[in-house]
């Protein structure tokens, strides 16, 4: 099971409007890209489950373009990449086959031809949150998940080419994370994966490619290089001292064990033991897995800035200018919430906090720059609340960080013991685990105990069960964009009864694995499929009519 960090929660920052159908869908093409002898020059994507059924409403179809032209996950100029290919000499056509089965509802074939006339074929999943994986590559199933550097290597199926492969990385000084052998048949064509800690060079891939036995050696960088910030040396990004700073990586390693928490009871005993907070205890773990792979210096403060700077972006632009969204369902809503704030009948905050969720919900599915908290479809949920409670009682920046890191935590234990995504679990998967992570950051920043905390975030999957994914005409616009505005207010009504002292029966990792049960049973129509719910309304029928999605 893949690692998954702090980044892998609050993140990516992208371009909208769907975290698995648009920045997973291009972090797919990218890999391919990066496999090619040459520049693309004519493409085929054969698109299979929730993407056959939406892929033009969730701009897939734009973000594979994109990431075949080499684009990253928060590039504007994504919205216009048909254009952009064309001009660059990338044909390129879609073949939807939503009745075709699939392992996973994210699915896409792609077929590349590049300018060396060479033909690539490799399968691709999109398994949430924005993260990808290569399951197959010309006809032999694999598995690179660009989360590493890598090598992929393709060769005879003989002995001594692994060793010759990893003596090479060793010349090179190159330090391997993985290492897999992928083939069909004992002596044909395999195909060889190391993942590696470190960027590897052309030079080195120019020596592995003289032994005899190989036939081919490409270089994926990891895409997710550009989540990164650079780092700074300030008091913020300096702490938690003595967990990971200062550690080997074996030693980082060995506590990375401990804090590598399975569950929320875990997490708890931990936070209670050591008289921390959720957000210490998170950034505590994101340190030593940092420093366990190598990683010296702890930006993870900086990137949470960063990713707080591109939620006000996107909370606050859309109430000076609205722009209409891609399917033309959305536009001016946040605008018009603003301007009753003082007289409805929400009240302060919670006003505030409506504006804010519809407002990045509008940005979203106008194809602008948002962050996935945890997908881009729940992304208004957890800024809406930070940013409203800012506003309203005056938190700083440094309190809406450490909250940040809070609502990792939780996001974190959810999708290592179910999912987020809307394509497997629902609505209830992407808004009820954003309003989860919001009421448990909301419960901290008010002073709550990390008990409160998750009683509050259990509050907040409860209230929410059972929500299906049911996007108009494939849209992440109705009823996503009210849908997160009420998973805000859900949100702070189960912070506000956590902090109150009032406790569940249920606890949270009971109904973290209730929620993914209940996920499992939705009917593939109520699960972002656009086939069921609200999208199969007659008014919303007539909307779409004649809509391929």
């Amino acid at each position: 099971m893949k690692v998954l960090g702090i980044r892998d929660i609050i993140g990516p920052i992208m371009i909208g409007p769907s975290s698995s159908h648009t920045a997973g869908a291009l972090r797919i093409a990218l890999m391919c890209r990066r496999l090619l002898a040459g520049e693309p020059r004519k493409a085929t994507f054969t698109l299979y489950g929730s993407f056959a059924h939406t892929y033009r409403g969730h701009g897939t179809d734009k973000a594979l373009v994109a990431g075949l032209l080499g684009m990253a996950t928060d590039d504007l100029r994504i919205r216009e990449s048909f254009d952009l290919a064309k001009k660059a000499g990338l044909e390129f056509s879609f073949v939807p086959a939503p009745n075709e089965p699939c392992e996973h509802p994210n699915t896409v074939d792609i077929e590349v031809t590049d300018e060396t006339g060479s033909i690539t074929s490799m399968r691709g999943e999109s398994i949430g949150g924005g993260a990808a994986v290569i399951s197959r590559i010309n006809g032999i199933d694999v598995r690179l998940s660009g989360e590493y550097h890598s090598i992929v290597v393709k060769q005879r199926d003989a002995k001594g080419v692994l060793a010759h492969i990893a003596t090479c990385l060793n010349v090179f000084d190159v330090n391997i994370a993985t290492t897999s052998l992928f083939r069909e048949r004992k002596g044909d064509i395999a195909f060889t994966i190391m993942e590696t800690d470190d960027e590897v060079d052309e030079s080195i891939a120019r020596a592995i490619a003289k032994h005899p036995d190989i036939y081919d050696v490409r270089i994926v960088k990891s895409d997710r290089a550009t989540d990164a910030v650079p780092p700074q040396t300030t008091q913020a990004s300096a702490r938690p001292k003595g967990f990971g700073a200062d550690l080997s990586p074996k030693e980082a390693a060995d506590l990375f064990e401990k804090l590598d928490f399975p569950n929320a009871a875990a997490m708890l005993a931990y936070c209670e033991k050591e008289g921390v907070a959720i957000s210490e205890a998170t950034c505590r773990r994101e340190r030593c897995m940092l420093a366990s792979n190598g990683i010296a210096v702890d930006d993870t403060r900086n990137y949470l800035a960063k990713a707080l700077e591109t939620m006000r972006e996107s909370a606050t632009g859309p109430l000076c200018d609205p722009v209409r969204s891609m399917g033309g369902l959305i536009g001016g809503e946040a605008a018009a919430l603003s301007a009753i704030e003082e007289s409805g009948p929400c009240g302060t905050l919670l006003a505030r906090a409506t504006t804010y969720a519809m407002a990045v919900l509008e940005t979203n599915a106008s194809m602008g720059r948002i962050v996935a908290a945890p997908t881009a479809g729940s992304s208004g949920v957890l800024p809406a609340m930070l940013l409203a409670c800012q506003d309203v009682h005056e938190f700083s920046d440094e309190q809406i960080v450490d909250a940040l890191a809070n609502a990792a935590g939780i996001g974190y234990l959810i999708t290592r013991n179910a999912t987020v995504s809307g394509a497997e679990g629902g609505c209830q998967a992407e808004v009820g685990a954003a309003s989860a992570m919001a009421a448990s950051a909301a419960c901290e920043l008010f002073g709550g105990t990390p008990r409160q905390c998750f009683a509050a975030a259990s509050n907040a999957i409860a209230g929410l069960l059972g929500l299906v994914c049911d996007p108009i005409a494939g849209l992440v616009e109705a009823p996503c964009q009210k849908r997160n505005a009420t998973g805000v207010a859900n949100a702070l009504v189960s912070a506000q009864i956590a902090l109150a002292g009032i406790d569940n029966l249920v606890d949270f990792d009971q109904t973290v694995d209730a929620m993914y049960k209940v996920g499992r049973s939705l009917p593939f129509e109520l699960r972002e499929s656009a086939l069921g719910g609200l999208a199969a309304a007659p008014s919303a029928c007539a909307f779409c009519q004649g809509c391929a999605h």
